[in-house]
C-alpha cells in the first residue's frame, strides 16, 4: 500500500524519505513488509504520501504507539 500510495504521489523512495525524514533504507523495510511504523512515522508518511482516509485507516492499525519516533522515552530525552 506504501509503495502504491508513493508512486501515485509521484515519488521515488529517496524523495519520499527526504520528505519524511526517514532514511531510503528505512523506507524500504517499510514497504516491503519487514518493518512496522510507529503512530509518528505512520503520520508522516499519511501527510508526505497524501494518504486516503482507508489507507490512513489501514497504516494507522498497522502502526505501534511505543517504538521508534513514539517511544515514551523520547519525550523524557
Amino acid at each position: 500500500m506504501l509503495r502504491a500510495a508513493r508512486e501515485r504521489a509521484g515519488l521515488g523512495q529517496r524523495e519520499a524519505a527526504r520528505r519524511t525524514g526517514l532514511t531510503h533504507g528505512y523506507l524500504w523495510l517499510l514497504e516491503n513488509g519487514q518493518r512496522t511504523p510507529s503512530m509518528a512515522v505512520a503520520e508522516l508518511l499519511a501527510d508526505a504520501l497524501a494518504l486516503t482516509l482507508e489507507e490512513c485507516k489501514q497504516l494507522y492499525a498497522a502502526a505501534v504507539d511505543d517504538a521508534g519516533r513514539s517511544h515514551p522515552a523520547r519525550a523524557s530525552a
